[in-house]
């Protein structure tokens, strides 16, 4: 049974040791496996103890407790070194409900990793890998996929992961700007034109559409698409045909569709802005980005991958590091590479010290913008958290009672600041 999965595979007793193996396991592992004698964590984590017993969480725990299936992303020491792999962990019983064993499925995650890697999305935090995982899951099935989240949170890099790790991965990866999208753009450069369709077209032109054959097509900003042109997409996306400008033929469209957005689109719905048909059609499996302040404990690890792909012969004092882990990042990952290209050409040193990283709280981002009036007055306390109050309950993608938690105030709270600030229907 366990020669005929794909992946690598191995069949555990309820004490970790391995009693089967695949070839695509050992294959993975640089270890001689005895079978009966090696572990799951020894081959894997060349750990002495469990995960558990050693601050990670443990899928074979989770599935004991609750005979059920689990599932957790580790980083595994395999032959190509540090390797972020999906796990999958399995009860098995026999005839008569008796618990034999484990079977555990590994997915290697290419498109992740715990150090510097270019193209690889980098991180080591919880809520890091609770995204992979979704990814993951996502990437092996062609349901659409919405990605939301704050800006700056790495939205197309996820969006490509999605893609490469797919069955599409040897098509084409198209990416749709929707910021500035008419209604002439999107038939034009979406939907192709046939010649003479119009003044200028003198030549047929394929479209987007077309062109992604086969492949991803990632609309960016999905939530800046004006409601006139909401209507033809949810056309497109409903019936998987189109019709290019000038032809009275259809075609038939053949994509993976992934949207991205760092608007709350539910709250688009709710105000008409955005069809609420189009959202359940894009919204097929949403996942999270969390930002930047989420993943304090990632900050040095991403600030150092920036600096490895820099080429630069640097690295970050202790104190650099300190006080970029403590500021807030409004803008992000995209904020922090711009840090760091600051700090390189800052330091006159191999040593990045604080000293050297740029004036943090003079960095540019919407929330000091939004701080200053049109005379470039600082506005009132009352009023800046007005203003921050309408964009995280616009940005937030959840309820009101998710939002408070967030935000660290009772939902009670919370409903009365945004009555006073005239935020919602509240």
């Amino acid at each position: 049974m366990i020669d005929a999965i794909d992946k690598p595979a191995i069949f555990i007793n309820p004490s970790y040791a391995i009693e089967a193996v695949n070839q695509p396991y050992r294959d993975t592992y640089p270890v001689d496996i005895k079978l009966g004698f090696s572990t799951c964590y020894q081959v894997s984590h060349r750990n002495s103890k469990p995960c558990d017993k050693c601050g990670e969480h443990c899928p074979m725990q989770e599935s004991k407790a609750t005979g059920r299936a689990a599932s957790v992303v580790h980083v595994h020491t395999t032959s190509e070194g540090q390797s972020y792999c999906d796990i999958l962990m399995r009860p098995i019983f026999d005839g008569s409900g008796e618990l034999l064993g484990y079977l555990e499925i590994l997915d290697k995650l290419s498109f992740a990793s715990n150090q510097p890697s270019a193209g690889k999305m980098v991180g080591e935090s919880e809520v890091f890998k609770a995204m992979l995982n979704k990814i993951n899951r996502a990437a092996n099935s062609d349901i659409s996929v919405l990605l939301f989240g704050e800006t700056g949170t790495g939205k197309e890099l996820v969006s490509q992961a999605l893609h490469s790790s797919s069955h599409r991965a040897g098509k084409p990866f198209v990416i749709i700007e929707c910021t500035g999208m008419s209604d002439t753009l999107l038939e034009s450069e979406l939907f192709g034109y046939e010649k003479g369709a119009f003044t200028g077209a003198t030549t047929n032109k394929k479209g987007l559409i077309e062109t992604a054959e086969g492949g991803t097509l990632f609309f960016d900003e999905v939530g800046d698409i004006p409601l006139s042109t909401q209507v033809k997409l949810l056309r497109l996306f409903e019936s998987q045909t189109y019709r290019p400008v000038g032809s009275v033929d259809s075609k038939k469209a053949n994509f993976r569709l992934v949207c991205a957005t760092h608007k709350n689109l539910k709250h688009m719905v709710e105000t008409g802005e955005f069809r609420q048909d189009l959202y359940y059609r894009i919204a097929g499996f949403p996942i999270n980005l969390p930002s930047l302040r989420q993943r304090k404990s990632d900050i040095a690890l991403i600030a150092a991958h920036f600096l490895a792909m820099s080429k630069e012969k640097k690295r970050f004092h202790k104190n650099a590091l300190e006080k970029l882990t403590n500021y807030p990042f409004p803008g992000n990952i995209r904020e922090l590479k711009n840090i760091v290209d600051q700090a390189i050409l800052l330091a006159d040193e191999s040593v990045i010290y604080d000293t050297d990283l740029p004036e943090l709280d003079n960095i540019s981002s919407d929330a000091i913008n939004d701080a200053l009036s049109s005379h470039g007055n600082v506005v009132t306390l009352d009023e800046m958290e007005r203003q921050y109050l309408r964009q995280v309950y616009t940005s937030f993608e959840g309820d009101t009672q998710q939002l408070a938690q967030a935000l660290g105030v009772s939902t009670r709270t919370l409903y009365r600041k945004l009555k006073k600030a005239g935020v919602g229907d509240t």
